[in-house]
C-alpha cells in the first residue's frame, strides 16, 4: 500500500528513531527514490519500507554536519524547541522562530 502523504513538512525539525542525529527537512520524496545501491547498503533487518514519504534533511549529530536521506517510519518530531546549527540553513531557510524554521526560497 503506498502511503501519499507526508507527516512531516519543510521547515521542520525531526530526529532518527535509532541513530544520534536530527535535522531540518528541506525536501520531501512520496516515496523511496535514491539508488538501489544505497538502498541495499542498509543492512536487511533494519532496512525499510521503499512505499513511504522519504526525507531530505540538513543534519547535524555531535560530530559533524551533513545532508541525510531518511524514510518516514525511522523520524520523529523534535519538539525540544532548539534550533539546528548546521552551516547551509540560511541558504534555504529563514530564522528559527516558534519551533520551526520558515521556507526562504522557491523550490521545485
Amino acid at each position: 500500500m503506498l502511503k501519499t502523504s507526508a507527516k512531516y513538512h519543510l521547515g521542520q525539525i525531526v530526529r532518527h528513531r535509532k541513530h544520534p542525529f536530527r535535522g531540518v527537512i528541506f525536501d520531501v520524496d512520496a516515496m523511496f527514490s535514491n539508488t538501489d545501491e544505497w538502498y541495499n547498503a542498509i543492512p536487511e533487518d533494519s532496512r525499510p519500507m521503499k512505499n513511504q514519504p522519504y526525507y531530505h534533511l540538513l543534519a547535524e549529530n555531535e560530530q559533524s554536519f551533513y545532508v541525510a536521506y531518511v524514510s518516514e517510519q525511522n523520524l520523529v518530531a523534535d519538539n525540544s524547541g532548539e534550533p539546528v546549527d548546521h552551516p547551509d540553513l540560511d541558504e534555504l531557510f529563514g530564522p528559527f522562530e516558534d519551533g520551526l524554521y520558515p521556507l526562504q526560497v522557491q523550490l521545485n
